[in-house]
This record gives C-alpha cells, structure tokens and sequence, in this order.
C-alpha cells in the first residue's frame, strides 16, 4: 500500500520561485503540491480551505500584502498546527526567532540547491511520519527525536576542496562588517583567491 503524500502548500509572490519550487516537490517522492499561493492574503483564503487539507506550507517571509509571520501569527491564533517550512532571503535574528517561537519545523534561505531542499525535505518527511504513527505516550527518546528532526539539521556538506575551519574564519569576519575579497584576505591572512572562493 502506498503512504498518503504529505499534502504541500506553496506560498511565494515571486511567480518563478513559485514554479521553481513546484518543480522540485514534483521531483520528491511522497510528496504532492495541492496550492500555489501568490501572496499572504490567498494564503490564509486557501490554508482556511477544507478541501486543501495541507500538512505543510512552505512559506516565504516577505510579500507585498503581509509578511510569512502575519500568516503564522494568524494560523496560531486560529489554532492551526499545520507544518511550516520558512523559505526565504531573510536571515535578521529577529525574524528567525520569531519563526522558531511560532513553530516552523525547518528555515531555508534563498536561493538554495535542490540537494539542500531533498535534504530538508527528507527529513520533514521523516518527523511527519514518526509523528503519524505515533500512539500512546512518548518515550523521552522518542520526544527528542521529534522535537530534533527539522530543528536542527546536519549542516550541508561543502563543496569539493573547502575547509570548514576556513570558512569559519571568512565567516567571524564577515560578520563584523561587509567585506570585499581584499578586504576579507587582509583580515584573514588568506590569499585574496582563496578569500574570494570563500565569499
């Protein structure tokens, strides 16, 4: 017997990302998309939809008639707990606390692979099945997991001759202030073509 897909709901006012990101959940198994929403307003018109029945929404943060937290805020306050996956350029903390403290399972920052997006798929369709089948009370082991998956997931592999040492250091100085790729070698010590392959 087959499993039933995890039911998806796009939401993005961008209509490339929105056909983009269509395309890569057609490419997964087990998952199906039922909405294609262009903004926050038909987003909270379709997630209130019975027939649409999402279990997850994947959810840009900023759109010109409301933001992705005005929808969260909404959709708690009405009691939803349908699954959300932030995806979006945004990446101020105070966004992404807002996010985590409203319940997203997962935030991905734009633009991102289609290997970064299976991934992060793959292990939302793990949690939402563990979640499914679960009857009964939970073991602690059983809670850490469902409360582990999606929330912190296993940083992506870098590419073929990066440094995560490296890439930690152009990252502090990064941080501090935008930096060009002379700028970054002179902080950093590093040659300015290895400065520029890390930016």
């Amino acid at each position: 017997m087959t499993a039933t897909p995890v039911r998806v709901a796009l939401v993005d006012d961008d209509a490339l990302t929105l056909e983009l990101h269509r395309s890569y959940v057609e490419r997964l198994d087990g998952f199906a998309v039922v909405a294609e929403c262009g903004g926050a307003r038909a987003a909270l018109t379709a997630l209130a939809d019975p027939a649409i029945a999402a279990d997850l929404v994947l959810l840009d943060m900023s759109m010109p008639d409301g933001t992705g937290l005005d929808v969260l805020r909404h959709l708690r306050a009405a009691g939803s707990t349908i699954d959300v996956i932030a995806v979006t350029s945004m990446r101020d903390a105070a966004t992404v606390r807002a996010t985590a403290s409203l319940g997203v399972v997962q935030y991905l920052v734009k633009p991102f692979t289609f290997a970064t997006f299976r991934e992060r798929m793959t292990e939302y369709r793990a949690l939402h099945e563990r979640a499914a089948h679960a009857v009964g009370s939970a073991t602690q082991e059983e809670i850490d997991r469902l409360l582990s998956t999606g929330r912190s997931p296993a940083p992506a592999p870098l590419p073929k001759g990066l440094s995560g040492d490296t890439l930690d250091l152009v990252g502090t100085a990064l941080r501090a202030r935008p930096l060009t790729a002379s700028e970054a070698a002179a902080s950093t010590g590093l040659s300015r073509v290895v400065a520029r392959r890390y930016l």
